[in-house]
């Protein structure tokens, strides 16, 4: 979750985009913060071409609304964690907990977790023991891994070489430049890209997208946050996906439908069949 002043407050939505030529799916959202029922967002997420939605725990009860939607929507499915913001003092206990959910059978990935230095609002003592306990739940349960990597690049590959990565780990709203690209590409990471790579002052944002290779690219919103241009400062939601995705195929210099087939088949293969 990136709380960097882009979230949603009592505006209007923007409207509905033109759908994409092949389906994709969002593979980071909150849909338990975005100004809407999560049957409207499920809807107009499909009219618009998004026909699978990641949602994202960073506590217990947003973890635990996580795969109640998922158990609920055919559409949803569910990560599970407590956010690097979240770790102080964290327990055995609720890590354990966090284990427990992961067994449903919707729920695809373990995350967010990981470490945030913009923000001081947990030690780094607490941050990087949870950290180290979440990838070993995801490799206990076989779950992706979704990275939370604010200012924090070195230390985040220093703790999964340090521990070992599960097999699928994905860097949620990279923020890396084109070197860490490089570098996730070396280690097979999956880089997802949010509305962010679309503001006129990313540029070393949309050359690590240049960088790396499509079959280690999704996508995502991280709604209700990011909202990608031409509607900033609006809430965002998983149906605008299609104007990151366009953006970003411009970026990448291929074909839009190329670029959301290889999403789809990037998600299938990081999150396991839908």
């Amino acid at each position: 979750m990136s709380r960097n002043g882009d979230g949603q407050s009592a505006r209007s939505f923007p409207p509905l985009p033109e759908r994409l030529p092949v389906d994709v799916f969002d593979s980071h959202c909150h849909l338990d913060i975005v100004d809407t029922p999560v049957q409207e967002q499920v809807r107009s997420a499909r009219a618009a071409g998004v026909t699978r939605i990641v949602t994202i725990g960073c506590d217990l009860p947003s973890s635990r609304f996580a795969v109640d939607a998922a158990g609920d929507f055919d559409d949803v499915y569910a990560a599970v964690a407590i956010h690097p913001n979240e770790t102080t003092g964290v327990l055995d206990a609720v890590l354990a907990d966090v284990e427990r959910l992961a067994a449903h059978p919707k729920v695809r990935a373990i995350g967010e977790t990981g470490l945030d230095y913009y923000r001081d609002w947990a030690p780094k003592e607490d941050q990087h023991r949870s950290f180290r306990a979440h990838v070993e739940i995801a490799k206990r349960t076989g779950k992706a891994l979704v990275i939370h990597d604010r200012d924090a690049h070195d230390d985040v590959l220093a703790v999964l070489d340090e521990v070992g990565p599960p097999e699928n780990v994905v860097f949620h709203c990279f923020s890396g430049d084109a070197r860490m690209a490089e570098i996730c590409a070396e280690r097979g990471y999956v880089m997802s890209f949010a509305g962010n790579v679309t503001f006129k002052n990313a540029e070393p944002l949309r050359e690590a997208l240049r960088a790396a290779p499509l079959d280690l690219v999704l996508v995502e919103t991280d709604a209700p946050f990011l909202t990608p241009l031409p509607h900033r400062g609006k809430p965002n939601a998983s149906y605008l996906i299609p104007h990151t995705v366009r953006a970003m195929a411009e970026i990448k210099g291929v074909p839009l439908a190329e670029l959301c087939t290889a999403i789809a088949a990037n998600g299938e293969r990081v999150f396991g069949p839908w």
